[in-house]
C-alpha cells in the first residue's frame, strides 16, 4: 500500500500526498488537469488566463503539487499556458507531466522536434513525468519500430525525463503486453465507478498491481458525467451526504485504490477546483457503507437511463433479422459511459441486416418480451443514434 501523509494549508486543511515508488517524491492526491481549463467565447484556444491563474494559485496554496498537460491540449495552448501560470513557483516545487503524440509521430526525427518543443513552450529544463499519449495496439508497434522508448530513456538517462510511462486507451489484453513489453515507471488509466465493470478498468487496475507499477487516474469524473447523474441516483447520495457534491463521490472512489498515486481532475471552473480540494483535505476513504449506497445510485442511473433488456432473447428471431438484444447492448453501453469510438467500434461490428434500421414495427416482438419493453419505439431511437454516432461521422 502506497505512503501517505498530509499537507496543512494554514487553514485547517489537509491535502494527503502519496510518495512515488522508491524516490519518496511526495504527490498530492489531486492532480490538476490541465485540459478543461476556462475559455473565453468557447474557443479552446482562447484560455481565460486570468481565471485559470487563480484557479491554479488557490490549488497550489492548498497543497497540489502535480500538473498535467498535453501536446494537443487547447489546441496546443495548454503547455504554454501552464509554463506562464508556474513560473512564479520554484520549479522543484511541482511536478509537470508531459505527453508525446503518437498520432504526430511518424518518425524518430518528428519525435526528437516535438520533445524540444514541449520543453521550450513548457519552459523547463526537463518532465518530472513523461507519457507515451494514448497507447494502443497500432501505437505500441508505431513505438517499437521506431524505436520511441530507447529514445526516450535516453532522454531520462540525460536527466530530460525524469519517470517514464504511458497513458492507456485500448483492451485489457493490449494494456497487459504493453506493461509486459519495457519497464515503466507508472502508467495512466481511465477509472471510474462505470468504468470499473462495464469497460473493464477493474482489470486495468488490477494488472498495474500485479505488476507493481503505480497508476494515475484520468477521468475519475467520466469528463463531468458522474457528477450529474440522474435525480434518482443524485438524490440516493445527496441524503447519504448532504454536503458532498456528487462528483466528490467519483473522485473518492478512484482515490480510494491504494495503488493510485493521483487523481486527475480537468477542472474548467474555481468551483470544481474548491469542491475537489475540500473532498482531499482531508482525504476519507470510503467505506463500506458508502460503497453500498454508491452501488445503489449507479442501479438507479442505470434503471434510469437505460432500457430494461436482460438479453433473454424471447424477442428473437426477428422476421426482419434485428440483433434486438445485440442493438440494445450497445445503446445501454453508451447511454452508461458515453464512449462515443466504442460504439461506433460495436455497430461497425454488426452485420448492416441486424441493425435497427431494418425494424419493420411488425410486432412480433412485442409479444415475446417479459420486460414489456416497446421495442419498435426503442429501435426508433437507436436508430437515431446510431446514424448519429457512425454513419454521419463517418461521411
Amino acid at each position: 500500500m502506497l505512503q501517505s501523509r498530509y499537507f496543512n494549508s494554514g487553514k485547517g486543511e489537509r491535502m494527503e500526498y502519496r510518495v512515488f515508488g522508491k524516490s519518496k517524491e511526495k504527490v498530492s492526491l489531486l492532480g490538476f488537469g490541465a485540459m478543461r481549463l476556462p475559455v473565453i467565447n468557447g474557443s479552446m484556444e482562447q484560455i481565460d488566463e486570468k481565471t485559470a491563474c487563480a484557479m491554479i494559485d488557490y490549488a497550489v496554496a492548498n497543497g497540489v503539487n502535480y500538473f498535467d498537460t498535453a501536446y494537443i491540449y487547447h489546441e496546443g495552448k495548454s503547455e504554454g499556458f501552464l509554463a506562464k501560470a508556474l513560473a512564479k513557483y520554484p520549479r522543484g516545487s511541482y511536478f509537470l507531466a508531459d505527453k508525446l503524440p503518437l498520432w504526430n509521430t511518424k518518425t524518430r526525427k518528428d519525435a526528437e522536434r516535438i520533445f524540444a518543443e514541449q520543453l521550450s513552450r513548457c519552459n523547463t529544463e526537463y518532465f518530472d513525468f513523461y507519457l507515451l499519449h494514448a497507447m494502443s495496439k497500432d501505437k505500441l508497434e508505431l513505438v517499437i519500430n521506431l524505436g520511441l522508448y530507447d529514445l526516450l530513456k535516453d532522454y531520462q538517462r540525460q536527466g530530460k525525463i525524469r519517470h517514464l510511462g504511458f497513458s492507456f486507451h485500448d483492451t485489457t489484453e493490449v494494456f497487459e503486453r504493453i506493461l509486459n513489453t519495457y519497464e515503466w515507471d507508472f502508467t495512466q488509466i481511465q477509472v471510474n465507478y462505470l468504468d470499473w465493470e462495464v469497460m473493464d478498468a477493474k482489470r486495468l487496475y488490477e494488472l498495474t498491481v500485479e505488476k507493481g507499477v503505480q497508476c494515475i487516474i484520468m477521468e475519475p469524473v467520466k469528463g463531468g458525467a458522474l457528477a450529474t447523474l440522474c435525480p434518482e441516483a443524485c438524490e440516493i447520495l445527496k441524503k447519504a451526504q448532504p454536503d458532498r457534491s456528487v462528483a466528490s463521490w467519483a473522485i473518492r472512489y478512484a482515490a480510494s485504490l491504494p495503488n493510485v498515486l493521483t487523481v486527475l481532475s480537468g477542472m474548467s471552473t474555481f468551483e470544481q477546483v474548491q469542491d475537489n480540494i475540500g473532498t482531499m483535505t482531508p482525504f476519507v476513504p470510503l467505506s463500506e457503507s458508502e460503497r453500498k449506497t454508491l452501488d445503489e445510485a449507479v442501479d438507479a442511473y442505470r434503471k434510469a437511463t437505460t432500457v430494461p433488456c436482460t438479453a433473454c432473447r424471447y424477442c428473437m428471431d426477428c422476421p426482419s433479422g434485428v440483433d434486438i438484444p445485440g442493438v440494445f447492448k450497445i445503446l445501454n453501453d453508451y447511454a452508461l459511459i458515453r464512449d462515443w469510438d466504442a460504439a461506433r467500434k460495436a455497430i461497425k461490428n454488426m452485420a448492416p441486416e441486424t441493425r435497427p434500421e431494418n425494424c419493420t414495427e411488425c410486432g412480433v416482438c412485442m409479444e415475446h418480451c417479459p420486460q414489456s419493453i416497446q421495442i419498435p419505439e426503442e429501435m426508433k431511437k437507436a436508430d437515431r443514434l446510431f446514424k448519429e454516432l457512425y454513419h454521419e461521422k463517418d461521411s
